[in-house]
């Protein structure tokens, strides 16, 4: 009997979470997250400058931020696009603040001390959608 029950158990997958409906503040991690793994490296380092941005930008302590970004890691290992994050931003976000989202995402590029092409690229590609001018790119300075 107790065979029976656990054989039924590892056999039935466990259910699924439901994901929060994508706003802003959880737009804004999930892209972090993506220009974090644009290089197929996703790093401690990259981690915590997520979780650092993200308790500074909404008032956050280390748990909540923590929780945050994993929330943000499933949107974003969900998510249809990268399009999708930055429209939310773009149609929520003046121009100035898209500017700091912009070098929010540079420091996560820049935290694990190395400058990839493929991370480079995808920055510019989601500044594009957000409709930063490619001479106010933080990677550009």
């Amino acid at each position: 009997m107790i065979w029976d029950s656990l054989l039924e158990r590892l056999k039935n997958k466990p259910a699924q979470q439901e994901l929060p409906e994508l706003d802003e503040k959880l737009a804004l991690g999930a892209l972090m997250v993506r220009v974090a793994k644009s290089d197929n490296n996703y790093h401690a380092m990259e981690i915590g400058e997520i979780d650092r941005i993200l308790g500074a930008a909404f008032g956050l302590n280390a748990v909540q931020s923590a929780k945050m970004r994993a929330t943000c890691e499933k949107l974003e290992a969900a998510a249809p696009g990268t399009p999708d994050f930055a429209l939310m931003i773009r149609e929520h976000i003046d121009y100035p603040h898209r500017l700091e989202v912009a070098q929010q995402l540079w420091q996560v590029i820049i935290a694990d001390g190395a400058r990839v092409t493929a991370e480079l690229t995808s920055l510019h590609e989601i500044e594009a959608m957000l409709g930063i001018k490619p001479e106010d790119s933080p990677a550009d300075d």
